[in-house]
């Protein structure tokens, strides 16, 4: 009786890790992503792909570098695909500027949202604190020079490189940067970084013109 208790005991714990790992979240678009339960949080395993707000507004794409100063020069949202090629969406999502990914129509899907400064700190910290972390956010593959990570987090991080508050693309295969929704000054909002050649990940104010990735947490 004992023995068949702990393998009812064992088939639910195995059911139950079995339904964390097929968590999914869709946005307003139908796409849908992987996530990671990591401590209390739900993040998504894969970088945001979304063209519209959650309320259904279009959010406008910068293909040419005027487009790209002019929303920044006017606080107004933007996306691009890094290069202006959409084949680097499959496996880095979109990139967009910081008025995207603060604008009240909300960019992530209902009951989640952009993370606060504090809510990344959290996630560092709960995988080890800024020394090491970025190695267990940083996929097993996908990083340039041998800087992959382990991935031991589940959270797949690739190096989707940026787009400057100038309008150029830099860093694919070599950085990756994700977007906080929160500010740190009339020019700058928060966001995180991490890259090929360290361990670490760094919490850093950036341009509110820079075209970063951006990550969701549930509420």
């Amino acid at each position: 009786m004992r023995q068949l208790s702990f393998l009812c005991l064992l088939l639910s714990l195995q059911s139950f890790v079995q339904a964390q790992t097929r968590v999914t979240v869709t946005d307003i678009e139908g796409r849908t992503y992987k996530t990671a339960k990591l401590g209390t949080q739900t993040w998504m395993a894969e970088n945001l792909s979304v063209t519209r707000f959650r309320n259904g507004d279009n959010i406008p794409q910068a293909t040419t570098k005027e487009a790209w100063l002019r929303a920044d020069l006017e606080g107004e949202p933007a996306w691009c695909y890094y290069n202006n090629d959409s084949s680097n969406a499959a496996a880095y999502g979109l990139l967009y500027n910081w008025y995207a990914v603060t604008d009240p129509r909300g960019l992530a899907p209902a009951k989640w949202h952009v993370p606060n400064q504090e809510e990344w700190s959290r996630l560092i910290n709960y995988l080890g604190g800024k020394g090491e972390a970025g190695a267990k956010l940083k996929d097993s593959s996908g990083w340039n020079n041998g800087g992959n990570g382990s991935n031991a987090s589940g959270f797949a991080a690739l190096p989707g490189g940026s787009r400057t508050e100038s309008a150029q693309f830099i860093g694919m295969a070599r950085y990756g940067y994700w977007w906080s929704a929160q500010e740190q000054s009339s020019r700058n909002g928060w966001g995180i970084d991490m890259g090929f050649g360290y361990r670490h990940v760094n919490l850093v104010p950036f341009a509110k013109g820079s075209g970063f990735a951006v990550r969701c947490v549930r509420d």
